[in-house]
């Protein structure tokens, strides 16, 4: 039976593609998995039988990367699952910054008296311009970023994309219409508004800062639904209160936020629908009992994509550094031991690779411990 931790609440619409070969709970010992959504892992000690973790959304920063990848632990997310959720909490934002709605709305409600004549008076201190025929600026074409790209073209605005790793999927999916900018600051440079959808890496952390600030034009508007790293806060505050942004809306709460004029904070609500929460828990279910009961690899952050049909009566998963001669040494090794290899595939991810072995010949405890024991090998399962 595998055992599976719950570090937050995940919705039973995923947890119940699990069967009775697993056990789930929030005070369960010695997991063999890991599902979580925002509870930080960073000082959370992984016991030895750790084979998983399932991030239920796209962020990785509450997990520490480096010593999963030591231990060979797999790491899930789920990558455009909540891309929905947080494509419409994205335009949401850009009307609500572009026609001051929000100042509005909290002028009306300290009025007293007739309301309706001090509205009719008083609305035009809170005009604010249409979107369309604007130039935004999408940075980052991930699957929330490709799907603000195409909806925003559909509102008439000149979408403009920047991403120098965009994937072959993400590619196909982009409307025709976005444009291809072709450096981050011809982005800059160029937008009315400025959408961010980018990872938080290290050349992405802190990438919205006084001096690409410079390079924007006046008055543009900076709207991060990412990280919250992405951005210097007090760059933008400063920024802000110039006059230089003109609207900051961002769904990472930072005091130094907090408070400010035409600043709008959100209490991380991107991908807080039911139907977003439902999606992630279904791919990180569906992932984690692929990788348990096939040992296939989907949208790993930490090792590389490995899928192979099970179609043998063992396969034999090795997770082991990406030096050179380790394929050599497993093949050699297998043939010592007179046992027939029916597919073999293996990939790379980093530092870090990732071996399938599939074979009908029976395995002994014998042979599976001598694999552990081969240098740079970190762990070995095998399925039956």
């Amino acid at each position: 039976m595998y055992k599976v931790k719950l570090m937050n609440k995940i919705s039973d619409v995923g947890l119940n593609y699990f069967d009775d070969k697993y056990q789930i709970d929030m005070d369960i010992e010695n997991e063999d998995v890991i599902l979580v959504r925002s509870a930080p892992l960073h000082e959370y000690e992984f016991n030895a039988d750790l084979k998983a973790i399932a991030r239920a959304g796209a962020g990785v920063n509450n997990i520490p990367l480096d010593r999963a990848s030591e231990q060979g632990v797999v790491v899930f997310n789920t990558p455009g699952a909540n891309a929905n959720a947080v494509k419409e909490l994205t335009l949401c934002s850009l009307f609500l910054a572009s026609r001051k709605l929000l100042e509005g709305h909290d002028w009306i409600n300290d009025q007293k008296g007739d309301v309706a004549k001090i509205a009719e008076k008083g609305k035009n201190q809170f005009v604010g311009p249409e979107i369309d025929g604007k130039k935004l600026g999408v940075f980052g074409l991930g699957a929330i970023g490709v799907a603000v790209a195409n909806a925003t073209t559909k509102l008439g605005m000149e979408v403009y994309g920047y991403d120098p790793y965009i994937s072959v999927n993400a590619a196909w999916g982009m409307s025709k219409w976005v444009k291809n900018a072709q450096t981050a600051d011809n982005l800059f440079a160029d937008s009315d508004y400025i959408t961010l959808h980018a990872p938080s890496t290290k050349e992405t952390k802190g990438i919205i800062n006084k001096d690409t600030i410079a390079k924007m034009k006046d008055g543009v508007v900076i709207l991060n639904f990412a990280r919250g790293d992405l951005v210097v806060s007090e760059d933008i505050v400063e920024a802000v209160a110039s006059g230089k942004v003109a609207k900051y809306v961002t769904d990472f709460a930072d005091e130094v936020l907090l408070n400010k004029r035409n600043i709008i904070v959100f209490p991380h609500l991107g991908a807080s629908t039911p139907e977003s929460e439902d999606n992630c828990a279904k791919m990180a279910v569906k992932q984690v009992i692929d990788y348990l009961e096939n040992g296939n690899i989907v949208n790993s952050v930490n090792f590389p994509t490995v899928s192979e049909p099970r179609k043998s009566k063992y396969r034999v998963c090795i997770i082991h550094k990406n030096v050179p001669n380790m394929l050599a040494r497993f093949a050699t090794f297998v043939a010592n031991e007179n046992l027939n290899i029916e597919n073999m595939v293996n990939k790379a991810k980093g530092d870090y690779a990732y071996t399938l072995i599939d074979t009908n010949d029976d395995l002994t405890d014998n042979i599976v411990e001598t694999i552990k024991t081969l240098e740079n090998v970190i762990n070995v399962r095998v399925l039956s």
